[in-house]
């Protein structure tokens, strides 16, 4: 049976509980879990948890993973959606319809990504008119699905939207 793969891409500056909930929850249903970020180094999140990636926006392959995490972390996300290789990366993961999950300003990632033009959307409240903007359907719920990517607004809802991801996961996989 080929192991599962998970990836979640953040900086320095993450939204703590948006990057160590899905990490160890993700740990729990027997993935693998690597931690992209610009450099090889320790990242330090705006409450102080700290956590090393693993690889680097330059080893990002779609290949090699079955489910990406986009945490937020205003720091961390204007920084990140600067980076046209992490950018290119998550549109490539979009063509082949992987699964996506996105939280608070993760949203700016899919949004700069170009990716959501007609799905509905949830982020951070700051950002509605980003997303709209984007031409995306804001919606403020704890989870919305649209095809491939689950996003959610807010940390508060960390529970409901990770079932959901692992739930389309299954499905989308026979498990």
């Amino acid at each position: 049976m080929k192991n599962k793969k998970a990836l979640i891409i953040t900086g320095q500056g993450f939204q703590d509980q948006e990057v160590i909930y899905p990490y160890y929850r993700l740990l729990e249903e027997e993935f693998i879990v690597d931690i992209a970020a610009k450099n090889k180094e320790t990242l330090y999140g705006i409450l102080g948890l700290k956590i090393d990636a693993t690889i680097t926006f330059n080893d990002l392959k779609t290949n090699d993973y079955d489910l990406l995490v986009l945490p937020g972390g205003v720091k961390a996300l204007e920084k990140i959606r600067q980076e046209k290789i992490v950018l290119d990366f998550i549109s490539e993961w979009d063509k082949l319809k992987k699964i996506i999950v996105s939280t608070c300003h993760g949203a700016q990632l899919l949004i700069s990504s170009k990716i959501i033009r007609g799905r509905k959307i949830s982020g951070y409240y700051s950002i509605k008119d980003d997303i709209e903007n984007a031409g995306a359907i804001y919606v403020d719920a704890p989870f919305v699905i649209d095809q491939n990517i689950i996003s959610s607004p807010h940390y508060k809802h960390m529970g409901p939207w990770m079932r959901e991801a692992i739930n389309l996961y299954k499905l989308k996989n026979g498990n």
